[in-house]
């Protein structure tokens, strides 16, 4: 009964986070209100499965020696095409709204919009030029794809405790259909974030990197709380890659 609960919160975990068929499409709505929520302790762990995937089209690409930069792309758009690129398009709604939006409202509307601005834009050719370039710096195609599921594990690690400090900036969406997680799930998430990291980074560099990746992604979470009163799902993806970011950029520094 408790693995089977387990494994269903994963396959929950699974498809709110990738495009992955896995969980059916009305999982978490209102006849589930705070399901999402309380399987957010399995974010991290569909994190390392996302990481692990682009791990090995990086390790795949190198071997047939076509260049770092394009081995690190590839390993990108790996991990975007299971994703749906849902974290890079919070990341560019979120620079959409916090810098063209002048209210509180202005810049939710903005959010909401699907066609992306320039500071849309901008942000992701930043988003994809640093963790490409870490990738790049860090040579090794192992050590690459370590560090790749470290990042994505880590990354979504602190989404559970984001849902639990912060309010929903909406009444509807994502974050208040998702609920609150409780102390558990959110011990249990930062866990396996934690232990994933020191494990792929080793302990000096892994813990240098959570400590960076969690400082940037509480700062970047209050900047949220200061422009729209909390969080959306945008904003969770785009925490999400600015501690993808990080956490690479960490693991490539010598």
């Amino acid at each position: 009964m408790v693995a089977a609960m387990i494994f269903d919160q994963f396959l929950l975990a699974t498809s709110v986070l990738t495009r992955l068929p896995v969980a059916p499409a009305d999982a978490g709505t209102e006849s589930g209100e705070g399901a999402i929520a309380e399987a957010s302790w399995a974010f991290p762990a569909v994190g390392a499965g996302i990481g692990m995937i682009a791990a090995l089209v990086l390790f795949v690409a190198s071997s047939f020696n076509i260049g770092e930069g394009s081995a690190a792309l590839l390993a990108l758009v790996a991990a975007g095409l299971v994703t749906g690129a849902l974290h890079e398009d919070g990341l560019a709604d979120t620079a959409d709204g916090f810098g063209g939006g002048r209210t509180r409202d202005d810049k939710l509307a903005i959010m909401r919009d699907s066609r992306s601005g320039t500071y849309g834009v901008l942000v992701l050719i930043f988003s994809i030029g640093l963790r490409a370039g870490a990738l790049i710096a860090i040579g090794s195609p192992i050590d690459g794809g370590l560090a790749l599921i470290a990042a994505h594990t880590a990354s979504r690690a602190g989404l559970p405790v984001v849902m639990r400090w912060l309010t929903p900036a909406r009444a509807d969406g994502l974050g208040a259909m998702a609920g609150v997680p409780g102390p558990v799930t959110t011990l249990v998430a930062l866990a396996i974030g934690i232990l994933v990291a020191l494990g792929m980074l080793g302990p000096i560099r892994g813990a240098v990197a959570l400590v960076l990746t969690g400082a940037t992604v509480a700062a970047a979470a209050l900047l949220a709380r200061r422009q729209i009163g909390g969080y959306t799902g945008d904003v969770l993806g785009a925490l999400q890659q600015i501690g993808e970011i990080t956490m690479l950029l960490v693991a490539a520094a010598r």
